[in-house]
C-alpha cells in the first residue's frame, strides 16, 4: 500500500515523503490517526506541484538565512558575568545569555535554535556554540565569558 506520509514518522519517513507499507499497517494505524492519506495519482499530483511551489518559496529563505550566518560568523560575542574565586561563575552562561547578547549585536535568534557545547557555562573563557537558522544552514559561533567589573 503507498501513503503519502502527512508528518514524521519514527522509523518510516518524513512530512510528504511516498512510502509503502503494509495493508494493515496503512489501514489501521496512520490513516486513522491522520499520519497518512492514500498515493492516488491525482494526490501524487498535487503534492508534486506543492513541493515545487515550497522548493521555490523556501530557497528565499535559505538565502536569507545563509547571509545571517555569514554576519553571525564574523562576530566577535563577549558576555560579562559575576566571577567568585578560581573563574567560576555565580550561576551560569546558557543560550538565554548568548540569545541576548546576540540581538544585543542586532542579530535575533530563538534561544531554542543555538546550542552550547557542553550545556551550560559555568566558568570564565572560550566557549563554542551551534546556532541553527534553517534546517539546512548551521552555523558554528566562537564566544567568551569574561569577568564582570
Amino acid at each position: 500500500m503507498e501513503l503519502i506520509l502527512k508528518q514524521d514518522v519514527e522509523h518510516l519517513g518524513f512530512k510528504d515523503d511516498v512510502v509503502t507499507v503494509k495493508n494493515g499497517y496503512g489501514r489501521n494505524y496512520l490513516i486513522p490517526r491522520g499520519m497518512a492519506t492514500m498515493a492516488t495519482p491525482s494526490a501524487k499530483k498535487v503534492l508534486e506541484e506543492n513541493l515545487r511551489q515550497r522548493a521555490h518559496k523556501e530557497k528565499k529563505v535559505v538565502d536569507a538565512a545563509t547571509k545571517t550566518a555569514e554576519a553571525i560568523k564574523g562576530l566577535e560575542i563577549k558576555i560579562a558575568s559575576k566571577v567568585g574565586a578560581g573563574d567560576k561563575l555565580f550561576g551560569s552562561v546558557t543560550t538565554i545569555d548568548l540569545a541576548a547578547a546576540l540581538e544585543k549585536q542586532g542579530h535575533e535568534v530563538d534561544k531554542k535554535f543555538i546550542s552550547i557545547q557542553g550545556g551550560s557555562v559555568k566558568r570564565v573563557g572560550p566557549y563554542n556554540a551551534q546556532i541553527r537558522l534553517h534546517r539546512d544552514v548551521v552555523v558554528d559561533l566562537g564566544f567568551e565569558v569574561v569577568a564582570e567589573k
